[in-house]
């Protein structure tokens, strides 16, 4: 009734493999600037897995924003557009309104049309041939939503009245929805849940639904064996606590998605351990779900596995998966063993002994 881990989740179709990988760094802010050194050394410790490596270091964040008054600089859009992929760690996005900043990860996900935000969320079992307590996909819409950023601040008789457009286009359900597919047809159980709020949001989450919906008639037999559920979004919440194990692959819009993927990191100890890769059909930056973290910035005991894990779906996405089962199978061992363990899984290792010891399993 479980679903396979990570190392064998499949995402969309490859291209050819290249003699050499060129590969975009965007540390950012934060904790960023620590763990996304360890998954490059992880990714230069694979050796003949990969190709030639050569690492692109680009800036972006809140701290470029504060010097320069641009979070995401021209030059790194056109670095990225000659990259095969990247790494991106997080960003600090203040929660006040700040004149002339807008969040740099939210802009590339739309400057490189990286529509999809793909969140494998995975438990380690106890013994290497049981089966995880939680083995799930969150399939999150990356480009729509509250997240088009068109919010107006007007002033009436009454006060302050604050509004927001959400946005929700069939072309961009539909094509979430295939990824959402896509993947279920590589796991086991081949089922899709639609999250959604149709019951009082009838008309935009209304759409999303019934797009999805349509997909499989739409498909040619290709998604026969996939089973369609839905769930609206706060029993879906629920449940996950509840009961994770009856979900596979969950799809949901831009704010759902994001809600409900760092929620699901609880059922798995950290949001330290948790990885995501955004996802377009020309490119793909991985990203571990967790922010910046500025109360540890600077004291190494960031967990570096969800950025590690990040870049092994990066590269697994752009074919390489004798690597990315090779670190899966190192970070889980690490995990399991539990000799390695930073303070956010209840233990007082480092970031450098963590990937440390991902390196040596390698």
């Amino acid at each position: 009734m479980f679903c396979t881990p990570i190392r064998r989740m499949a995402t969309a179709a490859r291209k050819p493999l290249k003699k050499s990988l060129k590969i975009g760094l965007i540390p950012a802010d934060g904790i960023g600037k620590e763990v996304i050194p360890a998954a490059r050394m992880v990714l230069q410790t694979l050796g003949p897995d990969l190709p030639k490596l050569e690492f692109v270091d680009l800036l972006a964040g809140w701290e470029v924003f504060t010097r320069t008054g641009s979070a995401l600089p021209e030059e790194t859009i056109h670095a990225l557009r000659e990259c095969d992929g990247a790494l991106f760690g997080a960003v600090s996005s203040p929660s006040r309104r700040v004149t002339g900043y807008s969040s740099p990860i939210v802009a590339l996900r739309k400057e490189l049309d990286l529509y999809a935000n793909i969140r494998p969320v995975i438990s380690v079992s106890d013994f290497p041939e049981d089966k995880p307590a939680v083995d799930l996909v969150v399939v999150r819409e990356n480009t729509e939503c509250l997240y088009v950023k068109q919010e107006e601040l007007t002033h009436t008789e009454h006060g302050k009245e604050a509004r927001a457009t959400r946005l929700i286009t069939e072309r961009a359900s539909r094509r979430i929805g295939k990824m959402a597919f896509e993947i279920a047809l590589g796991r086991p159980r081949k089922q899709v849940t639609i999250i959604h709020k149709a019951n009082v949001l009838s008309v935009t989450d209304g759409l999303f639904r019934e797009t999805i919906r349509q997909i499989p008639a739409e498909s040619k037999g290709r998604y026969d064996s996939v089973k369609v559920e839905e769930q609206i979004v706060d029993s879906a919440v629920y449940r996950l606590f509840r009961e994770a194990q009856i979900y596979d692959v969950m799809v949901a819009p831009n704010l759902y998605g994001d809600i409900i993927s760092d929620g699901a990191a609880a059922l798995v100890g950290s949001l330290g351990l948790v990885p995501s890769i955004n996802a377009g059909d020309n490119f793909v930056m991985g990203e571990p779900v967790h922010g910046s973290a500025p109360d540890i910035e600077g004291k190494n005991i960031a967990n570096p596995i969800a950025a590690i894990r990040s870049a092994a779906l990066m590269i697994r996405h752009l074919g390489y998966t004798d690597g990315a089962d090779r670190i899966d199978l190192a970070v889980e061992q690490v995990i399991r063993e539990g000799d390695a363990l930073t303070p956010d899984l209840g233990g007082i290792s480092t970031t450098g002994d963590v990937f440390e010891a991902v390196l040596k399993k390698l």
